[in-house]
């Protein structure tokens, strides 16, 4: 079973930036696509964002496209979310999460990291 563990979260205001970092447990982490999700209060957890497993495809939600950037190190296990550009409606937890296969298939990811707070103050 693989552990996820997300780094980076915090306070920002609007406008600002944050990296979320999510560190992978294995070996076998260049094997998979890699995504992130995200939650904000009252509300269902949501696809923000994927990478295949080479870092050679990527997918965004439409409300983070040209803000938010994910990107991946095989090396060192870790899949990272850039995000530019921040707003109020940003807020929410974000969760890393492995997929079933290597390529991006959104409805298809399986573990899951605890998650991360971001918080943009208006």
């Amino acid at each position: 079973q693989v552990q996820l563990v997300e780094s980076g979260g915090g306070l920002v205001q609007t406008g600002g930036s944050l990296r979320l970092s999510c560190v992978a447990s294995g070996r076998t982490f260049s094997w998979y696509a890699m995504g992130w999700f995200r939650q904000a209060p009252g509300k269902e957890r949501e696809f923000v964002t994927a990478i295949n497993w080479n870092g050679g495809s990527t997918v965004y939600a439409d409300s983070v496209k040209g803000r938010f950037t994910i990107s991946r190190d095989n090396a060192k296990n870790t899949v990272y979310l850039q995000m530019n550009s921040l707003k109020p409606e940003d807020t929410a937890v974000y969760y890393c999460a492995r997929g079933g296969s290597s390529t991006i298939v959104p409805s298809d990811f399986r573990s899951w990291g605890q998650g991360s707070q971001v918080t943009v103050s208006s």
